[in-house]
């Protein structure tokens, strides 16, 4: 198939089938990859990328099939049994211990390391790797410290330094600005030069476009399409995943403004290593807009979703909710008043995973009617609202009662939007609502942040997509090292602005 690259491939999966409870992750799925190729691999969430490449990575034993590496068939039943094969993977949820050091992180579980390692070498060697692909990120710090994108630089400078020759990156730019997007298809690019392959799951047709030779598409855990890059589209690629057409730009309405819903006033905050993450930060937000919060990851984003929702308190300045001071209030203080809160980290923050999809939705309604009543859970009530959610949201469950832990990234956060915007009464707060969903599903969240909007509420909306800021809000404020950079329209707003903006290179007045 790609014999200009290799006369035959560096990996074939034959046949592969994996079974959950109640759920068939991968039906008889082949693939194939050849030495300085890269393969996308695209498909609606739950479509089983994600299990086949775990299957790839030792994670999951298959029910059926055969893998194939360099042409000998082999066996991989653990993570290290891949590395030693030369294959390693970027998760989507990322695979890091959070009270350990990147640097401890990033040798955790090599097998041959002194009984004593030197660190401070250690340590070196991986500033010597981020600097050389522009992967900046301090080896000393814990991971619990580091942003979402800063997380996922240590993933990736973790199998750059246990040097994989196939590298398989799952949504690997959905944390990464433009410019960091643009640096990771250097070091691809310097990879497949190398003889290197990879294998890449996304969900952005520009990427599809820019980064691989080869299209697999899947559907229902099984490979639908195959498709030379070059002789294809994003909207038959688009078609092909979700079966129908897709706008990847939505039309929207002038926005009408109602009342101040959100502001802030000269407000700062500290990160968790105790150092300013927020400086005199000061914007408002009115019913009926959505003002997007642009910005590099590491530079306040976090912090300041976290202090409008009361999960950080602030050092100095007021936070004001409805014209009422809600500065450093608790979590559900801010929830009682009409707040809701899409998070950035969807596993950790935003779900349960051990309890079911339908009681996740319920977790922000279970205190009053109809889901309670004297205190008294209503589980009949609580059915409807899922079933109605999965519903309305296209939630990919076997039941309400899955627990959300078996379900899909994209199908989880998709469980986090229902929950929340359903719950929404004055203002949402949403971080990355559209990461790691395919592009029909994005196209619908974008669809109901707007129509948020056009009820009446306010949204704050943190986002590292440009066109997803540029597309649907109607301000983007730009945060550089915590400080506001500039508020400006989104109708007036380009890339190469927000990007110098973003960079710290460029200050507008609003």
């Amino acid at each position: 198939m790609n014999a200009e690259l290799s006369p035959s491939p560096i990996l074939e999966m034959r046949g592969i089938t994996k079974h959950f409870p109640g759920v068939m992750a991968n039906d008889r799925a082949d693939l194939e990859l050849y030495s300085g190729e890269v393969l996308a691999l695209l498909g609606e969430n739950g479509a089983g990328k994600s299990t086949l490449m775990n299957v790839l990575v030792g994670l999951y034993r298959p029910d059926e099939g055969e893998i194939y590496v360099r042409g000998q068939r082999v066996e991989i039943d653990s993570p290290r049994a891949a590395a030693a094969l030369g294959i390693g993977m970027v998760h989507q949820n990322f695979m890091l211990v959070p009270t350990m050091t990147v640097t401890e992180n990033i040798i955790l579980g090599l097998p041959d390391l002194p009984f004593v390692p030197n660190l401070d070498e250690i340590a070196r060697h991986i500033r010597e790797i981020s600097q050389r692909y522009n992967l900046e990120v301090d080896p000393n710090a814990y991971i619990w410290q580091l942003s979402v994108g800063e997380q996922q630089r240590v993933e990736i400078l973790k199998l750059l330094y246990r040097g994989a020759e196939i590298l398989i990156l799952d949504e690997p730019t959905a944390v990464l600005t433009p410019q960091e997007s643009h640096d990771l298809r250097h070091i691809i690019k310097l990879m497949t030069d190398e003889g290197k392959s990879a294998i890449f799951i996304t969900h952005k047709m520009e990427e599809v476009m820019e980064f691989s030779q080869w299209v697999r598409v899947m559907q229902a855990g099984k490979v639908v399409a195959v498709k030379k890059t070059a002789e294809t589209n994003p909207q038959e690629l688009a078609r092909l995943m979700v079966g129908r057409e897709v706008l990847f730009r939505l039309e929207k309405d002038a926005c009408t403004l109602g009342d101040v819903a959100l502001e802030l006033r000269e407000v700062s905050a500290a990160n968790d290593k105790g150092l300013p993450a927020l400086r005199d930060v000061s914007f408002s937000i009115c019913g009926g807009e959505i003002l997007g919060i642009a910005g590099v990851a590491g530079n306040g984003q976090r912090e300041l979703a976290e202090i409008v929702t009361g999960l950080r308190k602030v050092t100095q300045g007021q936070v004001l909710i409805n014209g009422k001071d809600r500065t450093n209030r608790s979590p559900l203080e801010i929830i009682q008043s009409g707040v809701s809160h899409i998070p950035a980290d969807r596993i950790g923050m935003g779900v349960v995973g051990d309890m079911g999809v339908g009681e996740n939705i319920a977790m922000k309604g279970y205190r009053q009617p109809p889901l309670t009543k004297y205190g008294i859970l209503h589980p009949r009530r609580i059915l409807e609202l899922a079933r109605r959610m999965i519903e309305t949201f296209r939630i990919a469950t076997p039941s309400p009662q899955t627990h959300i832990k078996f379900l899909s990234g994209g199908n989880i956060q998709k469980a986090i939007l229902a929950r929340e915007i359903d719950s929404c009464v004055g203002l949402l707060v949403a971080v990355y609502p559209s990461r790691g969903l395919d592009v029909g599903a994005t196209e619908a969240v974008r669809r109901r942040l707007l129509e948020q909007r056009d009820a009446g509420r306010a949204v704050l909306l943190v986002s590292e997509d440009l066109e997803e800021l540029l597309t649907i809000t109607d301000r983007i404020a730009v945060l550089f090292e915590g400080r506001v950079m500039g508020i400006i329209p989104s109708d007036t707003a380009d890339v190469e602005t927000l990007g110098l903006m973003m960079a710290g290179a460029l200050e507008r007045d609003e």
